[in-house]
């Protein structure tokens, strides 16, 4: 298990046919306002690619975008709205098609609230990572080995829980519903970004 780090773009042909697991660092919770810093990418097979952008980045990146894009490669998120809005709004491309195992454990964890990745993989896989960097400086020049490591587990384990949770929404007769939930998923960030980022478009009043 290898973390590597890029500049600018994921370097051709790294990564084998079939899903890959995406999750994003920003300078913050505002996708306008807070740049795109790190997207960490795997294909599930034991090695994590870290892509960093810099401060002024056009955010060209032509192997990245091309495998976000790609509708014959389905991309793992967790919490994905926040990272196809980011994904979308930097670099241009929309991600499809998506699946996310924050719906997914909410569709099939009705027992608990607690839908972090740390608790899922911890229940779901029996592993413990750390959190601790969550909200550091991810636009530092140099990054850490701290901070490495955890964008690199925030998609490690990605693969391993969409096979555990599909058991689970199979089990409760939801994969359908769920399947739905994935689909209309990147309209639900284009929503955040056209400025309906918590209004309920459903909702009666």
């Amino acid at each position: 298990m290898t973390v590597y780090l890029h500049e600018e773009d994921l370097p051709a042909d790294v990564l084998a046919e079939g899903a890959v697991a995406i999750d994003t660092e920003t300078m913050g919770l505002i996708t306008p306002r807070d740049r795109l810093c790190l997207v960490q990418i795997s294909d599930g097979r034991g090695d994590e690619h870290l892509v960093r952008f810099a401060p002024h980045s056009n955010f060209a990146a032509p192997n990245l975008r091309a495998i976000i894009a790609d509708p014959n490669r389905l991309k793992l998120f967790h919490f994905g709205r926040f990272d196809i809005a980011a994904l979308q709004h930097y670099l241009g491309v929309l991600a499809a098609p998506v699946y996310c195992t924050k719906i997914a454990s909410r569709l099939t964890r009705t027992y608990t609230d607690r839908h972090g990745l740390k608790e899922l993989v911890r229940e779901l896989l029996g592993f413990d990572i750390s959190k601790q960097q969550q909200s550091s400086d991810w636009g530092s020049p140099q990054l850490s080995d701290a901070q490495r490591d955890y964008a690199a587990s925030d998609v490690r384990y990605l693969h391993l829980l969409k096979a555990e949770l599909d058991q689970r929404l199979a089990r409760e007769g939801r994969t359908a519903l769920a399947q739905a939930c994935f689909d209309f998923l990147p309209h639900r960030a284009l929503l955040d970004l056209a400025g309906w980022p918590e209004t309920d478009i459903f909702a009666h009043a």
